[in-house]
């Protein structure tokens, strides 16, 4: 799994370099998640995990409580959540999570950006089939025989647990989440580099320099859309 660990820390990269981009998605997505249930954490576990993953982007405070403020407030915006699957070069396949109020222009948007950078959609199902939903949770200052003990103590069931890049990486069912982050809070772990309920190709492709370039350009292009929550691939990017 340690490739697929380097690519969240290339996702990751990707978007602290685009800090106003991300926070605007983050707000977008605090907002709904408050609008779903109570606007409180302690008792609305969807807002809890959109909250943790925000801390691993640094959003500062205001815009986590803007957002969580809009959500207490009279206007009610109606977002659907919906999701793309399609194929970009050489075997390359991708999902797209978005959180839209106009669906028509989202679909259409998504569409283009898929037929104007090599890509092409594909239809419900035909690529996430490929992939497993899996929690991600990355830490550092503990070795991994130490947290399997602190899991399996607790009766917490988990895929694996690594070390890779001076991090421990846990990999474990995606409802396992906020069980996995109380046992490592618990033994006072505080600070996570990666917490992401995310999904995760059962085998990867690696890509010419030429295909990889054109796959990375359809990648930009959808991440640039406003709609775009999310995106998930199946493209080794550590080489």
């Amino acid at each position: 799994m340690g490739r697929k660990w380097n690519n969240i820390k290339e996702k990751k990269a990707s978007k602290d370099a685009n800090t106003s981009r991300i926070y605007a998605k983050f707000g977008r997505e605090i907002y709904v998640a408050a609008k779903q249930g109570e606007p409180d954490p302690e008792s609305n576990q969807h807002l809890k995990f959109v909250l943790e993953r925000a801390k691993t982007y640094s959003v500062p405070k205001h815009i986590i409580d803007k957002a969580i403020e809009k959500a207490k407030g009279g206007l009610d915006e109606n977002y659907d959540e919906l999701r793309y699957e399609g194929f970009g070069p050489n075997g390359s396949m991708i999902i797209v999570d978005t959180l839209t109020n106009n669906v028509n222009r989202t679909a259409a948007d998504v569409r283009a950006a898929f037929s104007k950078n090599g890509g092409n959609m594909g239809v419900n199902g035909s690529v996430a089939y490929m992939f497993d939903a899996t929690a991600v949770i990355g830490f550092e200052g503990n070795s991994a025989d130490e947290v399997l003990e602190w899991l399996m103590e607790a009766e917490v069931d988990v895929r694996d647990i690594l070390e890779e890049d001076d991090a421990v990486i846990v990999y474990a069912e995606p409802e396992q989440f906020h069980h996995v982050q109380e046992v490592l809070k618990q033994q006072g772990i505080t600070e996570f580099s990666v917490a992401e309920r995310t999904m995760l190709a059962q085998s990867e492709v690696v890509l010419s320099e030429e295909d990889q370039e054109q796959f990375e350009k359809l990648i930009e292009a959808l991440d640039d859309l406003e709609d775009v929550q999310q995106i998930y691939h199946n493209v080794d990017l550590a080489n």
